[in-house]
């Protein structure tokens, strides 16, 4: 027995691992072989498409395409008509499926509606990119990433808030938490 809700118009294939708490809406496709955690809300005209893998808590607001080779961790959030690749030089009449280039979203990430995220590249932990951004690199933890191409403006909190470094520590206007940066490979690490 399936402990998750599925709008009648929604069409989940065959194959489908699914969790419980889980809502799927109106005319979205769930295709086979993804795996779709806990606790997650699917908006409607959204296709996951096979091996997708989201993990528990995600949500992905109306009209997102999400393809196979896309992985999102825990807690990730996927604005309206947010949109994903797989291969780098499609083709309608050149078959690329070997080529698909994975695309990981970290724990807590954050995508804008609009955004495009170029297959090939990882989206750090509470990362957040910009409604409208085009993604062609990594994006690093904490970064919060705007523009044509992406490009790092600036730093967040794990509550969404941004934090400005001074010295190489911030602390969140919003919660308080701390962090500290290593300048040398623009890590951010939490202090307490």
């Amino acid at each position: 027995m399936a402990n998750y809700f599925a709008h009648e118009s929604s069409y989940i294939d065959e194959g489908c691992d699914i969790g419980d708490g889980t809502k799927i809406w109106h005319f979205s496709h769930i295709m086979r072989g993804c795996r779709i955690g806990s606790r997650c809300n699917i908006g409607q005209n959204v296709v996951v498409s096979p091996d997708v893998v989201l993990g528990d808590e995600c949500k992905v607001q109306n009209n997102v395409s999400i393809y196979t080779g896309v992985i999102c961790e825990d807690g990730v959030f996927l604005g309206p008509s947010c949109v994903f690749t797989n291969v780098v030089n499609p083709r309608a009449f050149i078959e690329r499926k070997s080529e698909y280039r994975k695309t990981t979203l970290k724990k807590g990430a954050s995508v804008g509606a609009n955004a495009t995220i170029v297959c090939g590249h990882n989206i750090g932990c509470y990362a957040f990119v910009g409604a409208g951004s085009v993604v062609t690199k990594d994006v690093p933890d904490y970064a919060m990433v705007y523009g044509c191409p992406a490009e790092v403006r600036g730093w967040v909190c794990q509550c969404g808030a941004q934090i400005k470094f001074s010295d190489s520590r911030a602390v969140c206007p919003s919660c308080g938490k701390q962090y500290q940066m290593n300048e040398l490979d623009l890590t951010i690490k939490e202090i307490n």
